[in-house]
């Protein structure tokens, strides 16, 4: 059994990012039950560890990112389950988790891989990527977020009609609709998403932390909500030391040597 107790993710960590892939090639690595709660114990792990600061999501392989859920665990759910929204609490914590998410996406992103590109705050894909929602066709919809999150990426008129007509749309269309910020080559992918890793984690931690919070929230309230959040956070933001030695570091133009505590 690898590292962790894992069986069917892993868990690598290096410069302070953590590379979570779910390791079933052999399905195009579908989410089950099992994938699930093994990324729910890894997410229990990495929230508090001082040594995880950003998450990268991929798929094994050069295929498929994630081609969905489990077709066969599908057919077995009762309207039980659906209220339950396994998949969906997941990805809603996946969403507000404290720590930057990035979906490096290799290939295929269906159903509730999707939504779970989706649910991370940042989507670069390759060449060869494709994404979809098939669940009309199957007498299913997506609701793992899938709805809301894609409405509020690409717009209603766009996702309304992916969900429905459950189209493939390439990675090119897909970077021009805003629903990936960049596309590379297959053998490029791990670089662009360390790249994006880096760039990230050069700045400050809790203005990272507070910037996406109140992106998340403010898009979700009243514009006058929305500037309320923002005052609030730049006001925690101007009373920290991390503002201190950021604006000092560039004053003596050097680079800022920021602290990483806890969470919020």
């Amino acid at each position: 059994m690898p590292e962790n107790g894992f069986q069917l993710i892993t868990v690598e960590k290096e410069e302070g990012i953590a590379w979570v892939t779910v390791r079933r090639p052999e399905v195009r690595n579908a989410i089950n039950s099992q994938v699930m709660a093994e990324i729910s114990v890894a997410l229990d792990e990495l929230q508090d560890d001082e040594d995880a600061h950003l998450l990268i999501f991929i798929g094994a392989g050069h295929e498929a990112f994630v081609a969905g859920a489990d077709i066969s665990e599908i057919a077995r759910r009762s309207p039980a389950d659906a209220l339950d929204a396994r998949m969906q609490r997941l990805y809603d914590r996946i969403a507000s988790f404290p720590q930057p998410t990035i979906a490096a996406v290799n290939g295929y992103a269906f159903g509730g891989g999707h939504e779970l590109a989706l649910s991370c705050d940042i989507r670069i894909a390759t060449t060869n990527a494709l994404f979809a929602f098939p669940e009309t066709g199957l007498g299913i919809m997506p609701a793992a977020g899938g709805t809301q999150r894609l409405a509020e990426v690409v717009g209603i008129g766009r996702a309304t009609e992916l969900i429905l007509t459950g189209r493939r749309i390439p990675a090119d269309e897909a970077l021009a609709w805003g629903l990936v910020s960049q596309v590379v080559e297959p053998e490029q992918l791990k670089k662009a998403a360390l790249d994006c890793a880096r760039s990230i984690l050069s700045r400050g931690p809790l203005a990272l932390q507070l910037s996406k919070t109140v992106v998340q929230h403010g898009f979700s309230s009243d514009a006058g909500t929305a500037r309320l959040l923002e005052r609030l956070a730049q006001a925690v933001l101007y009373g920290a030391e991390e503002k201190a030695e950021g604006t000092r570091a560039f004053i003596e133009k050097r680079a800022p040597n920021f602290r990483r505590g806890p969470k919020l």
